[in-house]
């Protein structure tokens, strides 16, 4: 399922920040934008009702309703790895690549696997200023969001990852910070997930998703595409190495992972030079010249 109009001026957009390297930036059109004011609005509208009985109601239904997109979406999703956590006790944060509005869909998956009754994921406030279905979504299905606001980072938002892991949670972090849509390479990593992973003294359960075009279509130029879940070695913070040295070796190793996940997935080496490819059910320019 795709989401958003105007998809060949994303793709375009994608072309050009992916040679010159600005891996980044947004390059959806046409999102939500927030003046200060208006993100501080939603930041403080989240922590004064999230723990209301009318907050939580919602959040129930948004549950049910992820659920049950989850299970349309990957029926023909494959989990592969499931061994690098079979040891897994306690929280984890889950990082990997961020292509879809919808491909949290793919991790929750996973975690539904796992016997796990949610996945609270860290979204931009932005998100939560979308309209409709998607929008309640955004701010119901067990959403976190982060903006940049230093106070509310440093504190509110530590303060709700702590808590959560405590309980033995999931909580997914895209460390590419925004969406590429349908990308299939590996971008370079932001660092606050594995900082708040060697912070919070959790592990990092390292994903990658590969995906492959089926042989129907999705929508005009584009066809289906499937979900494969690489799930790679976890990745443990190092208590004889501060939070800083922990979260940049952190942030190297899941980035060479997946760059590894990828580059056995596609067969080839990962580099950045824009090819139609990249963009996972494109027919591209020529359209019908990809055919699976």
């Amino acid at each position: 399922m795709i989401l958003g109009d105007k998809r060949e001026q994303v793709i375009e957009n994608i072309s050009k920040a992916a040679e010159s390297g600005d891996f980044h930036i947004k390059v959806e059109v046409g999102d939500p934008v927030l003046t200060p004011e208006e993100s501080a609005q939603i930041i403080q509208g989240y922590l004064d009702n999230s723990d209301k009985m009318r907050f939580k109601t919602k959040s129930y239904f948004a549950r049910k309703m992820a659920n049950i997109l989850t299970k349309s979406l990957n029926k023909d999703t494959e989990i592969k790895g499931l061994e690098n956590i079979a040891d897994l006790e306690g929280g984890a944060i889950i990082t990997s690549n961020h292509f879809s509005p919808l491909d949290n869909t793919a991790v929750r998956f996973l975690t539904r696997k796992l016997k796990k009754k949610r996945i609270n994921i860290v979204s931009q406030e932005t998100n939560l200023a979308m309209p409709g279905i998607v929008g309640f979504l955004m701010n119901y299905a067990d959403i976190i969001p982060i903006s940049d606001n230093k106070h509310y980072m440093q504190r509110d938002f530590y303060s709700i990852l702590q808590e959560l892991l405590e309980n033995d949670e999931y909580i997914l972090i895209y460390p590419e910070q925004e969406m590429w849509f349908n990308y299939r390479k590996p971008r370079p990593l932001k660092r606050g997930a594995y900082y708040y992973a060697a912070k919070l003294g959790v592990p990092v359960v390292s994903c990658f998703v590969e995906m492959q075009n089926l042989p129907e279509i999705d929508t005009e130029g584009f066809y289906k595409v499937k979900y494969t879940v690489h799930i790679l070695p976890t990745i443990y913070p190092d208590k004889t190495k501060s939070v800083k040295e922990n979260s940049i070796e952190m942030c190297r190793l899941d980035y060479e992972q997946k760059k590894e996940a990828y580059e056995k997935a596609y067969g080839k080496p990962l580099d950045y030079r824009f090819e139609e490819d990249d963009i996972a059910g494109w027919m591209g320019t020529k359209q019908g010249r990809h055919t699976a």
